[in-house]
Parts: C-alpha cells; sequence; structure tokens
C-alpha cells in the first residue's frame, strides 16, 4: 500500500498522500444554502486525506438538483464556507469546492421564483427527485439559448470567486453523472443544431468554456474537472464515448489545470485518457472482481498501472474518517449503512446524495 503515500504535486498544491475524498452530496445545508457547524466538523474530521472534494454546491439558485444542498452564489454562502476551510487548514487538509449545476436534474420547487431547470434541450431525465412532499417526476427542463449558456458559465467563474473568498484551495468542475455539464456532452440529451450541438467537439464546447472562465478567474492549477465517461446515471446517454472524451481532453488539455478526475466505469477508456491528459489524473477507481465498491487494493492497481496519479473514494471516506491510518494497519474497516444513502447506486466511486 506504499504507493497510496508518496505525495504528490496537483497544480500549485503539494499532497502529502494520493488518497482524494471523493465528492458526496450530503443534503444537510440549512435554509439559504448555508452549511453549518456539523459541515466543518464533518470535512475537519477528514483532513488527512491528501485532497477532499465537496459535496456538490450550486454556482447558483438555478442550479440546485436537490434539497438541502449548499451554494456558493451569496454572501452568506461564502461566510459560511469560511468556518468549513478554516477548520479543514487547522487540521493541515487541503479541500477544493465542487461546483455543480445540476441542469435539467432539478424541480421548480427548489427554485425562489418556481421555474422550471434548464438543460441543453428539452428533454427530461425520466427519473424523480426526493422532496419534503415526496417523490416527484423532473419536469422537461427549459431549452437553454444562448444568453442562458452564457450566463451559466459566467456563473461557474463568480461561484469559483467565491470558493477562493471562502478560503478553499481550488475547486472541481462537475462535468460527470449526468449534470448539466454532462448533458451537454452526451448526444441523449444534447439533441441542439447550433454550435454547442451535434459534432463531439461541439458537445464538449460548454464544459471547455466553462473550465476556461473559471481558470481565469481563480487561476488554472486551481481547477480541476471530473467526468464520467459511459455513465447512465441520471438518464444520459454517449453513443460516442471514446470521441467525445478525446475531444474534451483535447479542449482542456492546453487550459493547464491541476488534475482531470475521472469516475471509472471502463479501464480501457481511463487508459485512452491517461494517453491523451498531460496532467494529474486522478481516478475513483472501478471495484474489484468479488467487490461492489473502490477498495484500496482497487487504487493500488490503477497506481501500479500507471493509468492514475491518484486515488479518490467516496463510501470508505464515509465510514472511515480515519482512513490513511487504517489502510496503513491494514483495517479493519467501518462498512457505511446503506440506508443512509438516498440514491439507488451505492456503489463508493459515486456521489449520489448521502446522509453521512
Amino acid at each position: 500500500m506504499d504507493e497510496l503515500f508518496e505525495p504528490l504535486r496537483a497544480g500549485k498544491l503539494e499532497l502529502p498522500n494520493r488518497l482524494v475524498m471523493s465528492p458526496m452530496t450530503r443534503s444537510r445545508a440549512a435554509a439559504g444554502g448555508l452549511v453549518t457547524a456539523s459541515t466543518a466538523e464533518y470535512y475537519a474530521q477528514r483532513a488527512a486525506a491528501g485532497l477532499i472534494v465537496t459535496e456538490g454546491t450550486q454556482p447558483s439558485a438555478r442550479g440546485q438538483g436537490y434539497v438541502a444542498t449548499p451554494g456558493l452564489h451569496s454572501d452568506g454562502q461564502v461566510e459560511a464556507w469560511r468556518a468549513v476551510t478554516d477548520a479543514v487548514h487547522a487540521e493541515g487538509g487541503r479541500i477544493f469546492a465542487q461546483l455543480m449545476h445540476a441542469g435539467r436534474v432539478g424541480h421548480p420547487v427548489l427554485y425562489p421564483d418556481g421555474g422550471l431547470p434548464v438543460a441543453p434541450s428539452p428533454i427530461a431525465t425520466g427519473g424523480k427527485i426526493f422532496t419534503p412532499d415526496g417523490m416527484l417526476d423532473h419536469p422537461v427542463p427549459r431549452e437553454m439559448t444562448a444568453d442562458d449558456i452564457a450566463q451559466a458559465v459566467q456563473e461557474f467563474a463568480d461561484a469559483a470567486r467565491n470558493a477562493s473568498e471562502a478560503g478553499f484551495d481550488g475547486v472541481e468542475l462537475h462535468g460527470a453523472n449526468g449534470y448539466l455539464i454532462n448533458q451537454f456532452l452526451a448526444d441523449g440529451s444534447n439533441r441542439r443544431t447550433d454550435e454547442y450541438g451535434g459534432t463531439a467537439e461541439n458537445r464538449a464546447r460548454f464544459g471547455i468554456e466553462a473550465a476556461r472562465a473559471v481558470a481565469g478567474a481563480v487561476g488554472p492549477e486551481r481547477v480541476g474537472f471530473r467526468v464520467s465517461p459511459g455513465t447512465t446515471v441520471n438518464g444520459v446517454r454517449e453513443s460516442d464515448t471514446p470521441e467525445l472524451y478525446s475531444a474534451l481532453v483535447a479542449g482542456l488539455a492546453p487550459l493547464g489545470l491541476g488534475y482531470l478526475h475521472v469516475m471509472e466505469l471502463d479501464r480501457e477508456q481511463t487508459r485512452r485518457i491517461r494517453a491523451e491528459w498531460p496532467g494529474t489524473l486522478i481516478v475513483n477507481p472501478r471495484p474489484l472482481p468479488g467487490t461492489d465498491a473502490g477498495t484500496p487494493e482497487a487504487g493500488v492497481e490503477v497506481l501500479r498501472e500507471g493509468v492514475a496519479d491518484a486515488v479518490a473514494f467516496g463510501r470508505l471516506w464515509l465510514a472511515n474518517p480515519d482512513l490513511p491510518a487504517r489502510i496503513r494497519a491494514g483495517g479493519p474497516y467501518n462498512e457505511p449503512d446503506p440506508a443512509t444513502f438516498f440514491g439507488g447506486d451505492h456503489r463508493g466511486y459515486t456521489d449520489y446524495p448521502v446522509l453521512g
């Protein structure tokens, strides 16, 4: 397991180990999208990670996709997050905010104006959202105009600046799991005929523009980008995964980002990305045969194969705040209670909503 404890430089960060805490939505924010003292305690307990990536955090009111999730688009939210980053830094940790615009994975009940969620095309997820009033169908979203797209890009950049003001070491753009950037990438959810639809290069354009704007706002070395090639989460479908992610990586590579973060479903696809991505690559490793979640052994495997520079886990960190110490000791590992999960997929490399 020694490979997991080698230091690593990612952007301008010096990571003391290669164990990354994966982003996992918690749905425990207070009114107004404010994180609480329990959030600060939760992340500070896990500060031994090489890097913590927070729960998905909406860059705007319209970007919200779940109940009780935090934002980074108001002064109050920035102030609340500052207590979290201070707590993590006091324990010697490093923490990135994950910026997640949910796009069509939303509902009018979440928005102050009661409007529709937005997406590249007016195609519903086919799924439902948990609300205090029970499970509700995701509605058909409103197709984004050119002005809407420009506004969303600006919101990502503004939220990144707010994250910096709140004391975060950087931000990660969520381009995975069927949220807005992934909705643009996938041809099953993007039927546009303008410069943001059609070819793989066009469908990658929105994510690349968002990354460029965020890099310009806080510096590229303080920006990560997360992808989930081949995912079908939240109803997305990709018919051209290899070509699509080659186009995306080709557009992101010149920006000099701090890292690319891959949620692995297929090892061959991960190898293709590794061959094309010039920078630091973090991988949520696929489960090893006979397991249903990422394990330290799976992390060692991707490091030894050379397809990753660091490994990210979710479920392991939930039940084991002292995960590095437990790995060094060879266990034992606590098992999380599946009853605390909202989502239907409980694998450790997902970021479905979690009450952890």
